[in-house]
């Protein structure tokens, strides 16, 4: 059947309208353990962001949960990744996530997780929908769900990060900002790198439920060059809201992005004799990513955008590493899923293996000019058959030559048209991304008016 809720990660929108409410929480807590509970499951583990909203969400899911006789095990504020990691070792058949990751604090969402640690199955997400439609019932009183709060969900993942840093080195001489983007790694990052060693400088930790990602994090990282600057420190940490995605800054206040760090790791673990298959990107990944990996002989492969899809490429061809230009990188020899904390910490073990800068790590990459502009929709429409903009892609294609790239997609998360050029004159990429992107969005006016 046709996916309804369900997007690219999860369900996702602006709070308080359908179907981020908390009457649709609760009739998705009993879809949820409706489906699950026709298994041998017996508890699911719920974790959040910082954000507002998640009070009232946590508390619609453990309802509907309860009354599909399901238990319910509530972690908190914890980074996505956490909870991938806590439903394995908690045993729990599901994990749920409710966040917005790094959307603003007005938005929500819930991702799951499957009780490998991995995103469930489009099978699984399609019963939940089908549940959806069904009316709520609710089971005897003696098989109702019970709730618990886990008080040591933070130590317990705070281990877990520690385990994935190489035991013989630490971070001892190495001062670090982190910024923490007010969410859900605020209590987590710092310490895992003071435990390690590291002088750490945290900033983004005083969450107040609606300045999660405000000027702050991996989305708007300026905050975090200017206070290593300042700070003289050797790197700074920029984490998004819920702590899958992960972008650096190097000593002399340069931006270090998804791709860039996905390089460093791979060197890394290539120079070691451990990396196992070709490293995993996305068709947004720089073509400078692509070249850099070849020239040390190691294979890129270009999954879609959408961390579920690297994952399955990556599986499909016994890799160990992929990512996202965003900063979503997986790490499988680490962990199940994109980790912003555990990535992180394995460019730090590259820069202390090696006693080389970030700066000079990087430098073994040259990215190319990559202009992004996302075009609004005011509703999701498909554009990808139009024959003015196939027309405007084959002319930009044809400017670029063969030194180059387009892209266009819709956004699996919010309601955008990404327009994406690459190549080596970069007066050039801006210009024929901006006429794309004047195109794409004539297009769809158009379109809306004719409807």
């Amino acid at each position: 059947m046709a996916r309804k809720y369900f997007g690219t990660d999860g369900i996702r929108g602006r709070v308080g309208e359908p179907p981020i409410t908390a009457a649709f929480m609760l009739q998705l807590g009993w879809a949820v353990g409706r489906v699950l509970g026709q298994g041998r499951c017996a508890r699911v583990v719920i974790g959040k962001d910082t954000r507002i909203s998640g009070y009232m969400f946590e508390s619609a899911l453990e309802a509907g949960l309860s009354a599909a006789g399901i238990d319910v095990r509530l972690l908190g504020p914890m980074p996505t990744p956490a909870i991938a990691y806590l439903t394995r070792t908690l045993h729990a058949c599901a994990g749920i996530v409710i966040s917005a990751s790094h959307n603003p604090h007005y938005d929500n969402g819930i991702k799951f997780f499957s009780a490998e640690g991995s995103k469930l199955p489009d099978d699984v997400e399609a019963a939940i929908e089908e549940q959806l439609t069904r009316d709520m019932d609710t089971v005897s009183s003696e098989r109702l769900g019970k709730a618990e709060r886990i008080d040591d969900a933070r130590g317990r993942y705070i281990e877990h990060c520690k385990s994935t840093f190489p035991t013989r080195l630490d971070l001892r001489g190495l001062k670090i900002v982190v910024d923490c983007a007010n969410g859900a790694t605020y209590q987590v990052a710092p310490s895992v790198l003071k435990e390690l060693g590291a002088e750490v400088v945290s900033i983004g930790v005083q969450p107040d439920g609606l300045n999660i990602n405000h000027n702050c994090g991996s989305t708007a990282p300026e905050s975090l060059r200017l206070r290593v600057l300042e700070e003289r420190a050797d790197l700074g940490i920029a984490l998004d809201g819920d702590g899958d995605r992960v972008l650096m800054v190097d000593h002399s206040g340069e931006l270090v992005d998804g791709d860039e760090l996905l390089y460093v790791i791979a060197r890394a673990r290539h120079d070691s004799g451990k990396l196992n298959g070709p490293v995993v990107g996305t068709l947004m990944s720089n073509l400078g990513l692509e070249l850099a990996l070849k020239a040390a002989g190691i294979e890129l492969l270009r999954a879609n955008v959408g961390d579920r899809y690297v994952l399955e490429m990556m599986q499909a061809n016994q890799s160990i590493l992929g990512g996202e230009s965003s900063g979503h990188i997986i790490c499988l020899d680490r962990t199940t899923t994109g980790d912003g904390i555990v990535s992180a910490l394995q460019v730090l073990a590259a820069v202390v293996q090696s006693g080389s800068s970030l700066q000079t790590l990087r430098r073994g990459m040259s990215k190319f000019p990559q202009i992004m502009i996302n075009v609004p929709l005011a509703e999701r429409i498909d554009i990808s058959d139009n024959p003015g903009v196939r027309q405007a892609v084959k002319e930009a294609e044809a400017r670029l030559q063969d030194k180059g790239r387009v892209l266009l997609r819709a956004s699996g998360t919010e309601p955008l048209i990404r327009v994406m050029v690459e190549g080596e004159d970069d007066a050039l990429v801006r210009e024929q991304a901006e006429h794309l992107a004047k195109v794409v969005e004539q297009t769809v006016e158009r379109k809306i008016k004719s409807a």
